[in-house]
């Protein structure tokens, strides 16, 4: 099945070339209430049938807002930067054979192809959460070239329905030196590359801005600041695998089809989890026997489901004693080494694409409880992402809480079977 930004190949036969994948981060495989047509917790960039990207052309000056008007609803698509009451520049933009263009925002309306919305920490049904959504409409444009390497670029802003990207007086704007107008959007869209690409070895990268046009910039001072930070020569708005782009309010995780065909999949995942249940790890109180309850069946805490002490690791089946004090009902003393600390449920990350090797899930991330293996709770743990509109913190991928803790993991000590 092919949303609107996966049209069905032209030759039946012939597999589809894959540009890449976005993955939401804060969603363990699927949205809370179910993925639903173009809302989904990850989206497939196929090459289209035909090309549908656009390349700038001709550049016009108007002092009214009925001559910039006239412009914008020629049919073509155009980007209109308001100077003035005045003056307006309105860059028209022609069809280009050689691209394909997916849009990304809050908008349900037809040129978005990936619909995005608020993501609540903590992985609860998100529709009562959000009040004000600070997530763009029409966010950012990811064009494709449609030949080898197929490199993926990524854009501030997005067409709307008339093909129009509008950046008013209030909008930071400017004029490059080479005479092209360029901008940023309200809440600005942010790219962070991963140094040493998306492996177990990789480093965190620098967070930047990214223009309209698609150049560089360190960030502003604050989120919707009118002034813009420095441009950035050396670095491009090419996205490479583990690329994490951030839209205020959801932060996106790209991952090129290479790297997915070196990342774990589902079928992988399904297989550690019957791989630790049948080594039949045991609670090294009650000696019943634990299991990670199957993939589908993510939200209910089961009996046989393992919980962590996650100061220590110990891994242990439920049970209602230790509690340490009436005020924090959640820290409890391990009744194997005596450590306090809070007391949790223990869930597989099953978003495969937040995986950075194929390891056993031994390590869990603090306070939420999801499982994957070391190399890839090691590499979340020190990914600063976005947070509200200046604020930065290392989060859950699956589930998007903020860590805590010396590690932001924990190493899990099963028992086995005593038999």
């Amino acid at each position: 099945m092919f949303s609107p930004g996966q049209e069905e190949p032209s030759a039946p036969d012939k597999e589809p070339v894959k540009y890449g994948e976005l993955v939401v981060l804060g969603y363990n495989g699927a949205l809370p209430n179910g993925d639903r047509g173009r809302r989904k917790s990850r989206f497939a960039l196929y090459k289209r049938t035909k090309a549908n990207g656009v390349k700038p052309s001709t550049i016009h000056v108007v002092s009214t807002p009925q001559a910039s008007k006239a412009i914008s609803c020629k049919g073509q698509h155009s980007i209109s930067y308001t100077l003035s009451r005045n003056q307006t520049v309105v860059v028209e933009y022609t069809h280009d054979k050689d691209t394909d263009m997916f849009q990304v925002g809050r908008s349900t309306e037809s040129p978005i192809d990936f619909v995005v919305t608020d993501t609540v920490s903590g992985g609860q049904n998100d529709d009562a959460q959000i009040t004000q959504s600070t997530i763009s409409r029409f966010a950012c444009r990811i064009v494709c070239d449609r030949s080898e390497p197929y490199t993926a670029r990524i854009f501030a802003a997005g067409f709307d329905s008339s093909k129009n990207i509008f950046l008013g007086e209030k909008a930071a704007k400017w004029k490059n030196p080479d005479g092209h107008m360029d901008g940023l959007t309200t809440n600005g869209v942010l790219v962070m590359h991963p140094r040493g690409g998306f492996t177990e070895e990789s480093q965190p990268g620098v967070w930047r801005e990214i223009s309209v046009c698609g150049d560089v910039y360190t960030l502003r001072e604050t989120r919707s600041a009118q002034q813009r930070g420095k441009l950035v020569e050396s670095e491009t708005n090419v996205l490479q695998d583990g690329s994490l782009i951030d839209l205020c309010g959801a932060t996106l995780l790209w991952r090129t089809a290479d790297g997915l065909f070196h990342t774990p999949t589902q079928k992988h995942i399904e297989a550690l989890r019957q791989e630790i249940n049948a080594a039949r790890p045991q609670c090294p109180v009650g000696l019943n026997t634990l299991a990670f309850p199957s993939i589908n069946r993510k939200e209910v805490v089961e009996e046989k489901q393992p919980w962590a002490y996650l100061s220590c690791g110990h891994v242990h089946g439920y049970h209602n004693w230790g509690h340490r004090s009436d005020r924090e009902p959640n820290e409890r003393e391990c009744p194997m080494c005596r450590t306090v600390g809070p007391y949790v449920p223990l869930w597989l990350g099953c978003e495969a694409g937040f995986y950075v090797d194929a390891g056993p899930p031994t390590h869990a991330f603090t306070p939420c409880g999801h499982v994957c293996s070391e190399k890839s709770a090691k590499y979340w743990s020190q990914i600063p992402l976005p947070h509200g509109t200046h604020a930065f913190h290392a989060a859950c991928p699956f589930c998007a809480t903020q860590l805590v803790g010396e590690q932001n993991c924990i190493k899990l000590i099963f028992q086995g079977p005593v038999d």
